[in-house]
């Protein structure tokens, strides 16, 4: 039995298709796999300034620790997070100029975005891999975590980024419709 790919109805699937279901499959394992971290973090946060509250008005002894906490895990939920919604294509943008246009134009609009958006993706995971270096002999003062850890999440964006960007961009110049674009184009 031939397995078919979301986008090609019932034919069965070609060697090309099998590989970008492949790719599509670890793309999107990615995409959960930061969800899940950023969610994580956020549950951490959420319990971390319960623990504030409760040490501060029942202990009488607030645990100065949680600012520390709290400032890096904003980081790895903003930067975690910013990647998923990179990779659904439904991060900030502005698609009033794309949309306006007919599919044509607006497909050479998204791969230029595409494009610029893995320079951009590129440029953040170098330099902030030289944040996460430069940081990495200090500490964070109260926990006792290298500095360069505040940097690591961007480092992951930059890097996840790049690498959604560049496969969609990629996609649309071998004349492949990437999935968010189909998603994007029922929805108008």
């Amino acid at each position: 039995m031939a397995l078919a790919h979301p986008l090609a109805g019932t034919s069965p699937m070609t060697a090309h298709t099998r590989l970008t279901a492949g790719l599509d499959t670890a793309l999107y394992f990615l995409r959960n796999a930061c969800l899940f971290v950023a969610s994580i973090c956020l549950v951490v946060l959420i319990a971390s300034f319960g623990w504030l509250v409760f040490g501060r008005y029942v202990l009488n002894a607030t645990p100065t620790w949680v600012e520390q906490l709290s400032l890096l895990l904003v980081g790895y939920i903003t930067f975690l997070g910013a990647a998923a919604g990179i990779h659904d294509d439904g991060h900030l943008g502005v698609t009033f100029l794309r949309d306006g246009f007919g599919p044509r134009f607006s497909s050479v609009l998204r791969s230029i975005s595409d494009l610029a958006m893995t320079g951009f993706g590129l440029v953040m995971f170098t330099a902030s891999t030289e944040l996460v270096r430069f940081g990495w002999s200090s500490q964070l003062p109260m926990l006792n975590l290298p500095e360069g850890m505040r940097a690591i999440p961007a480092a992951i964006c930059g890097l996840l980024a790049a690498l959604f960007c560049g496969t969609r961009a990629l996609r649309r110049m071998l004349g492949d419709r990437p999935a968010t674009d189909a998603f994007i184009l029922e929805n108008i």
